[in-house]
């Protein structure tokens, strides 16, 4: 793949076969940031896993937000609908929004739904699943305190979930943020990732991997030592 000029000269501030403490690897992410928008802080996690036996996933509330504003589709009948209202979600409905999505309308970032709604939920699965919208007990997103998750949503709170081959890929911010709100939302999510370590179905060292980059960036490789610490504390 060709990469443009300016990501070669990215990429230099991240010398092959390099690892970094955490607040060397913000600091060089926030360097290598130079797209002429403001760049989203991403994380990407190899877990030691076997990923046909586990499922790691889970919520995080991100200290200081995620930089975007969040556009929240809520599933809901009777009292909740208020609730929902009332917590600032965007769209609130039910058979009505689901048609809309089945005609191919995706203007929504996050979905949530109270469980007496899964009946019309479910039956999006084929169309939400894939974009990684569709709610689950597991995370949360499917609940009877629905005012909750939606005032989380909007405040800052992401969602991850290893894929088929054991990996997370999440985002802790924008490159914009101080060093220091950036590293209080990435030990965030480490910390939330390592309280949901498996008992079982692991092999060697939970987190194996862990890189952060921005939107454009090349990968930061975390120092493996100084990840394993977080995982340990959480234990």
């Amino acid at each position: 793949m060709k990469r443009s000029r300016r990501y070669r000269d990215c990429a230099t501030l991240v010398p092959p076969e390099s690892s970094f403490g955490v607040d060397e690897a913000i600091e060089k992410l926030k360097s290598g940031a130079t797209a002429k928008f403001d760049e989203t802080a991403e994380l990407t996690l190899n877990l030691g896993i076997r990923p046909s036996q586990v499922v790691v996933r889970g919520t995080c509330n991100l200290p200081h937000g995620t930089g975007k504003t969040v556009r929240v589709l809520a599933f809901a009948k009777g009292e909740s609908v208020a609730e929902a209202e009332q917590a600032g979600a965007d769209y609130v409905g039910g058979e009505d929004l689901a048609k809309q999505i089945q005609d191919g309308w995706f203007d929504f970032d996050k979905v949530v739904a109270t469980p007496d709604m899964m009946p019309v939920v479910g039956k999006l699965g084929k169309l939400l699943g894939p974009r990684g919208l569709m709610p689950s007990p597991k995370s949360g997103t499917v609940t009877k305190d629905i005012g909750h998750v939606i005032g989380e949503l909007k405040q800052g709170m992401v969602e991850f979930r290893t894929d088929r081959y054991g990996v997370i890929h999440t985002i802790f911010g924008k490159a914009s943020f101080e060093p220091g709100a950036l590293k209080e939302n990435l030990l965030a999510v480490l910390r939330s990732v390592a309280e949901r370590k498996p008992e079982e179905g692991l092999k060697g060292r939970y987190i194996k991997k862990a890189s952060i980059a921005s939107t454009m960036g090349p990968g930061i490789v975390l120092d493996p030592a100084e990840v394993q610490s977080v995982v340990d504390a959480a234990g």
